[in-house]
């Protein structure tokens, strides 16, 4: 079952960028944009340092901003990004977040 997301026409670019304010959810987004096959991936794969909850909180903020997908499978959420819808939207936008991850202080 696919948790819901704005359609792309609504998704907004204020709130894409407060999605992509915080570092944790900005290392996410890069992870997510240096793979080329564009694949999903267990949510659980990241390295999140923080509460089960806090996470939780992450993955929304990214969904509702329109940057992924989830996928609930029952034993575990799979999490894949929007990269062509994205790209078509605000291209190039994927390309300097991916470029600026290694600049973030997450530690």
């Amino acid at each position: 079952m696919h948790l819901p997301v704005p359609p792309m026409a609504e998704v907004e670019l204020g709130q894409v960028f407060r999605a992509l304010a915080d570092p944790l959810r900005r290392a996410v987004i890069a992870e997510l944009a240096a793979d080329a096959a564009g694949g999903e991936r267990a949510c659980s794969s990241f390295s999140m340092p923080v509460a089960k909850s806090t996470k939780t909180h992450h993955w929304r903020a990214l969904r509702e901003a329109g940057l992924i997908v989830q996928r609930d499978a029952g034993n575990g959420t799979f999490v894949r990004l929007r990269r062509a819808e994205f790209e078509q939207r605000f291209p190039g936008l994927l390309d300097v977040v991916q470029k600026l991850a290694g600049t973030d202080d997450i530690g």
